[in-house]
């Protein structure tokens, strides 16, 4: 017994799948073995290269708005209109019931200096404190407005620190952030490696998270990037594994009053559109300004 198994053992493997071709098994439904295609199969799976990596590192980066608190001032141009608009209406307008009352005390008034209602009196000493009463409700509203002092549009102190979210209250603000890139810090959008598992927008919100405080809420608008901007590694430090970097933008808008809660940080600024191109290379800048919001 050990003879023919021995025999059988030293067969080889594909003399021994070819074996059951031939049998009645292969007329039972079952698909017989294929020597050439399963050889085929083998070779390309042992030929084929493996996937390369990509020299490339991917990273996300936020581009975070802070959106005008007040109305901008009105240039030349808008200011006569708004005048002009302001006539129009006062033309077409009717009168107000304070305006309304204010005649008919008038009226009455009038008909008594008059003596025109001496039967009645009593009615117009009524009549006559009303009119007293009108006019010094009118007296009320002009000394709280004589004495109303509205918040200041233009703070220096305040404008003048780009680390304060609460500069230039009309305009929209982009946040800036100091990272280290290499062996030099540069004034950079937030931004952060991609980690495998997690989502370009995922990695965004945890840059973000990663440079700003508790009270800094954002909302994230959309979930695709908005941008992106490549960038390769100077030749020294370059390598097969690593040329340079893509950065995916994304855009997001400061919610609420959270500004007024957020404190003044030295390694955050928060800048203008124009105050952007004194911090950022001008690539870079060219692929921010295309989706920040306002002009």
């Amino acid at each position: 017994m050990a003879a023919p198994c021995g025999r059988v053992a030293s067969r080889p493997l594909l003399c021994f799948l070819s074996h059951y071709e031939r049998t009645p098994v292969a007329n039972c439904g079952f698909r017989p073995f294929s020597n050439s295609s399963f050889c085929r199969a083998i070779m390309r799976r042992r030929l084929a290269p493996e996937t390369p990596r990509s020299p490339w590192t991917l990273m996300a980066a936020v581009c975070l708005q802070r959106p005008p608190v007040i109305s901008a001032d009105l240039s030349p141009l808008e200011q006569r209109f708004a005048r002009m608009m302001q006539q129009m209406e006062l033309e077409k307008s009717i009168l107000s019931d304070h305006e309304l009352r204010l005649l008919e005390d008038a009226e009455r008034l009038r008909r008594k200096q008059a003596d025109e209602d001496d039967d009645h009196d009593d009615y117009d000493e009524r009549k006559e404190q009303d009119i007293v009463l009108t006019q010094d409700l009118e007296d009320e509203w002009e000394r709280k407005f004589k004495t109303f002092k509205p918040a200041p549009r233009v703070m220096d102190d305040v404008d003048k620190d780009l680390s304060s979210s609460l500069r230039l209250l009309s305009e929209s603000l982009v946040l800036l952030s100091e990272q280290q890139v290499g062996s030099n810090k540069l004034w950079l959008l937030p931004q952060a490696q991609w980690c495998p598992g997690e989502t370009l927008r995922d990695t965004a919100q945890r840059a973000l998270a990663s440079i700003s405080e508790p009270a800094l809420r954002a909302t994230f608008l959309g979930q695709a990037p908005c941008g992106v901007y490549k960038y390769k590694l100077p030749k020294d430090v370059r390598s097969d594994t690593t040329v340079g970097a893509k950065i995916f933008f994304f855009k997001a808008i400061l919610t609420g009053d959270a500004a007024s809660k957020v404190e003044p940080n030295g390694a955050l600024m928060w800048l203008n559109k124009h105050e952007l191109q004194h911090f950022l290379k001008p690539a870079y800048m060219m692929k921010v300004e295309r989706f920040i919001l306002g002009p």
